[in-house]
């Protein structure tokens, strides 16, 4: 069965192959409508518990994240669940990791990498992707 996010629901994007994934602020309350089906968490400390599928991505603040392969392995799953899910990236306050996530997340979806923060400020929010190196990190993805 197909779950996907309606185009209306606010934080979600629009990837050129139609895909949608929405990121989100976990400082702020959970948007009214539907929840997820699946989850990225991008936080230095483990999440809270969610009522949908979900995964912790360890990635401090303003940095990186962690382990580099785990993160192409966890930004290939939401690529690939966001075709047929709802699946949301989240970090503290949805800007900068959860938009360099979904740069990374458009670069798979065939965005060229210099060109992806720039789709990701357009298609999600303008203050996306806040550091130098996230912009690096995802002019170099995978």
């Amino acid at each position: 069965m197909i779950t996907k996010w309606d185009v209306a629901t606010p934080g979600v994007m629009r990837l050129p192959s139609g895909r949608l994934v929405r990121g989100r602020g976990l400082r702020y309350p959970l948007p009214e409508g539907e929840q997820p089906t699946f989850g990225l968490y991008l936080l230095g400390h483990r999440p809270s518990a969610v009522d949908w599928n979900h995964r912790w991505l360890r990635w401090p603040d303003f940095w990186l994240p962690s382990d580099r392969a785990e993160a192409v392995e966890a930004l290939r799953e939401v690529w690939e669940r966001a075709g047929s899910e709802r699946v949301e990236v989240a970090c503290g306050g949805g800007r900068g990791r959860t938009g360099t996530a979904l740069a990374c997340v458009a670069v798979l979806d065939g965005v060229p990498g210099p060109e992806a923060v720039a789709y990701v400020r357009e298609h999600y929010a303008s203050k996306a992707v806040e550091t130098p190196w996230q912009r690096r990190y995802v002019s170099r993805f995978p």
